[in-house]
C-alpha cells in the first residue's frame, strides 16, 4: 500500500464518521411552554392611571446542566419606565402555596372583589382594579415555587429523553421540596429575571407571606451573600420566622405563650373575654394577655406540677377568663390550651367553630359529635375557590395564557413532601429565619424590614414576631430599620377592606423610605 492509498483510506473513514454524525438526530434545547403578554390600563378610582404590561410565563431552572423545573411567574411592569425602576418579588408560603393569595388578594393590580368584612363573596367572583396595589411604587413579580401554581418539576423523560419506563422510576423532586434547595431556586429565579429583563440597576424588594415570610427572612442573607443581589427592603407578611413555635406539645412553652394574646383578642371579638369589659380596646386586651403570658403563665408552663396549688388555681382561672373558655375545659387540658381546642370550644354552645386563620370568622360545625373536628376552616378552605377562580380569570382571561395545566393554589402534596436538606444534627430543628434576617441587616446597613400581622391569626400569631424582635439584640440604629405593624383580621388580614387599606398605606410609606423616594 502506498502513502497515497493510506491517506485516501483515512479520509474515507473520516468522511463516513462525519456522515453518521450528521445523520444522528440532535436533541434541541429544552423549551418551556409558551407564555403570554398583555398591556392594559390600571385605573382605580382616585389614583393616576398607569399603562402596565403583564408577562406570564415559565423560567427553566437546571440541575447538573439538565432542565429540572419550570418556575411560573407573572410580572407587572409599568410601561416606558426606566430600567432602574424598583422591582418587588413576591411569593406565598405553605410550603406548597402559590403566589395567588397576594397576587389577586392583596397587592396585584387586579384583585378579587371581596365583601368589606372579609366574608366569602358570591360565586363566580368579580375582579376589580386594586386601589391597594403597590404598582405606583414598584413593578411586581409574583413567583410560584415548584409544585405550586403552574410551576412543576420536569420529568426525566422530557429533560433527557429517557424512555417512559425510566421516567416512571424517577420519583425525585430534584430537591425543590427542601429548605435550602427552595431558597436556591428562588435566588436563581430572581437573578435570572433581573438578567433577562435588564434590571440589575433596579432597587430590589422581596415580600412573602407565612412560609414566604420565612423565605424572605432567609433570603435577606443568602440573596445578598450568594447571588449578589443587594436588597432595598424586605416585607414579611404573617411570617413564620421560627418553626419551633408552630408546634405545641405537653413539654413546650413558646406556642402557648405566643397564641394567648390572639385567643384573648378573639374572645373579646365574640363577647366571651371575661377579663375585659365590653368595648375594651383590643390592643389593650392583647397587651395585658401578653404580660400575663410572659409572667405568671410562663411560670406555670415551666413548673407544671411543682407549682403551688393555690398559685396554679389562680393562673388557670385568669387564663379561662382571658381566652373565654369554661373553667372545666381549661382544667381538662391542664392550662395548655392549643389553638385546635380553643377554636372548637369557644362557641361550642352555639354549634359554631372559630377560624384558625382568622378568629373573627366562624362556621357551623357540621359534625358536632365527632372528635377531632372534621369540618373545614372557614378562612383557608372558604377562600380557596375565590382565589382560584380569580387568578384563572387574570391569567387565562385577561393576560391570554393558554395552558391545560391545573393551577395549584395550595398543594398538600408539596407540603407533605417537604424535608430538611441542610447540615444539621439529627435531633436539631430545621433552621429558623431570624438569624439570617439579623445577618442580612448587619450585612446591608441600608436594608429596611417591615413585618405585618393580623391580630386574629392563630397560625402565625403576631406576638411571635414581637417576642422574636425583642430577642434579636439589635443595636438602636439597626432596630430603627425594623418596623412591625398589626391590623384587624387574621392570616390574610388584607381580605378586610379597612385592613387592606391600612396595609397599603404602611407599605407605601415603607417603600418610599427604603427606596429613597424624596416624597
Amino acid at each position: 500500500m502506498t502513502d497515497d492509498d493510506s491517506t485516501t483510506d483515512d479520509r474515507t473513514r473520516t468522511d463516513s464518521t462525519d456522515a453518521r454524525r450528521r445523520r444522528r438526530p440532535v436533541t434541541p434545547p429544552y423549551q418551556a411552554p409558551a407564555g403570554a403578554t398583555a398591556t392594559s390600563k390600571w385605573a382605580p378610582d382616585g389614583q393616576e392611571s398607569l399603562s402596565v404590561t403583564a408577562t406570564a410565563g415559565w423560567t427553566v431552572l437546571r440541575r447538573e446542566e439538565s432542565p429540572a423545573a419550570e418556575v411560573f411567574s407573572v410580572a407587572w411592569v409599568v410601561d416606558d419606565a426606566p430600567a432602574d425602576r424598583p422591582v418587588t418579588f413576591v411569593f406565598n408560603g405553605g410550603p406548597g402555596a402559590s403566589a395567588a393569595y397576594l397576587h389577586v388578594g392583596a397587592i396585584g393590580p387586579r384583585r378579587v372583589d371581596l365583601p368589606a368584612d372579609g366574608s366569602l363573596p358570591r360565586m363566580p367572583v368579580r375582579l376589580v382594579d386594586n386601589d391597594a396595589s403597590w404598582l405606583p411604587q414598584t413593578d411586581l413579580v409574583f413567583v410560584d415555587p415548584v409544585g405550586t401554581g403552574f410551576s412543576r418539576r420536569i420529568p426525566a423523560s422530557e429533560s433527557t429523553k429517557k424512555n417512559a419506563e425510566e421516567d416512571a422510576k424517577d420519583t425525585s423532586d430534584h430537591g425543590y421540596y427542601e429548605f435550602a434547595a427552595d431558597l436556591a431556586a428562588m435566588r436563581e429565579f430572581i437573578g435570572r429575571w433581573l438578567s433577562a429583563n435588564g434590571r440589575w440597576s433596579a432597587p430590589v424588594v422581596i415580600a412573602g407571606e407565612s412560609y414566604g415570610g420565612y423565605r424572605v427572612g432567609r433570603l435577606a442573607r443568602s440573596l445578598q451573600e450568594d447571588e449578589g443581589v443587594g436588597l432595598a427592603g424586605a416585607i414579611l407578611i404573617s411570617p413564620a420566622l421560627e418553626l419551633g413555635p408552630l408546634t405545641a406539645t405537653d413539654y413546650s412553652m413558646e406556642s402557648f405563650i405566643d397564641t394567648l394574646p390572639t385567643m384573648a383578642a378573639g374572645a373579646l371579638h365574640h363577647g366571651r373575654c371575661r377579663a375585659a369589659g365590653e368595648g375594651a380596646p383590643v390592643d389593650d386586651v392583647m397587651a395585658a394577655a401578653a404580660e400575663f403570658a410572659a409572667g405568671d403563665y410562663a411560670t406555670f408552663l415551666a413548673r407544671g406540677a411543682a407549682m403551688d396549688p393555690d398559685a396554679r388555681d389562680d393562673v388557670l382561672g385568669r387564663l379561662a377568663d382571658l381566652v373565654g373558655l369554661d373553667r372545666d375545659v381549661v382544667d381538662r387540658v391542664d392550662g395548655r390550651v392549643t389553638i385546635v381546642t380553643w377554636v372548637r370550644e369557644l362557641l361550642r354552645d352555639e354549634r359554631k367553630v372559630v377560624g384558625l386563620y382568622d378568629a373573627t370568622q366562624v362556621t357551623t360545625d357540621p359534625f358536632p359529635d365527632r372528635e377531632p373536628f372534621a369540618g373545614a376552616d372557614p378562612t383557608l378552605a372558604g377562600i380557596t375557590p375565590a382565589f382560584t377562580m380569580g387568578v384563572n380569570q387574570v391569567l387565562r382571561g385577561e393576560i391570554g395564557l393558554e395552558s391545560e395545566r391545573r393551577y395549584e393554589l395550595l398543594s398538600l402534596d408539596v407540603n407533605e413532601a417537604w424535608k430538611v436538606d441542610e447540615d444539621v444534627h439529627a435531633l436539631e430543628m430545621p433552621p429558623g429565619a431570624t438569624d439570617d434576617l439579623r445577618y442580612g441587616l448587619s450585612l446591608n446597613p441600608h436594608l429596611r424590614v417591615l413585618i405585618v400581622h393580623g391580630r386574629h391569626d392563630l397560625v402565625t400569631p403576631s406576638h411571635t414576631s414581637v417576642r422574636l424582635r425583642d430577642l434579636m439584640r439589635l443595636d438602636p440604629a439597626t432596630g430603627e430599620r425594623v418596623d412591625l405593624r398589626t391590623y384587624d383580621g387574621g392570616h390574610m388580614f388584607y381580605a378586610l377592606a379597612d385592613s387592606r387599606a391600612a396595609f397599603a398605606a404602611d407599605a407605601r410609606d415603607f417603600l418610599a423610605t427604603c427606596l429613597g423616594d424624596p416624597d
